[in-house]
């Protein structure tokens, strides 16, 4: 396996003074490289999108009892038009179903044995890839930066509460 290339440093070494700025781009470019890396693989090892994976991750993890359409918008934060398509596709595909309930109102889906089967295979390989493109940090340097991230997510959330009541 070849070394990756380093990231673009697309500040060209600027000064302390854009310390947040240059920390914001490497965040989004190593996201960003993340993300279409796996993007691209699902297309080519599954024929299938992130957001499929997304949706057919959520409603794993919520097991027989299924989400509602709605639950499915909040934790993929997207729109309710956006889930509803997505939804009707992998319908057709067999993957999710429809379970019926009190409030035709309310939908709940869940996944199908089929779509049982096809997400643990999509999520056997995902793990990989995130090992394989992770894998040049040690683990030390992995949980320092899980911690270091936490630290920023706690920042961001504080300052955005700040934000939304000044």
């Amino acid at each position: 396996m070849t070394a990756a290339a380093p990231l673009p440093d697309r500040l060209g070494g600027a000064p302390d003074g854009k310390r947040s700025l240059r920390l914001w781009l490497r965040l989004l470019t190593c996201a960003t490289t993340i993300e279409q890396t796996i993007s691209q693989r699902l297309r080519d090892e599954f024929g299938s999108t992130l957001p499929r994976f997304d949706m057919l991750s959520a409603l794993d993890r919520a097991g027989e009892a299924g989400l509602t359409m709605g639950e499915v918008s909040r934790m993929l934060m997207v729109s309710n038009g956006n889930v509803t398509g997505l939804s009707q596709r992998l319908k057709a595909d067999g993957l999710i179903e429809h379970l019926p309930g009190a409030d035709r109102r309310v939908q709940r889906v869940r996944l199908t044995a089929a779509g049982r089967t096809r997400f643990a295979a999509m999520a056997r390989a995902h793990e990989h890839w995130i090992e394989t493109l992770l894998g040049g940090l040690t683990g030390v340097e992995a949980e320092d930066l899980t911690a270091l991230l936490e630290q920023t997510k706690r920042s961001l959330r504080a300052a955005v509460h700040e934000d939304a009541h000044p």
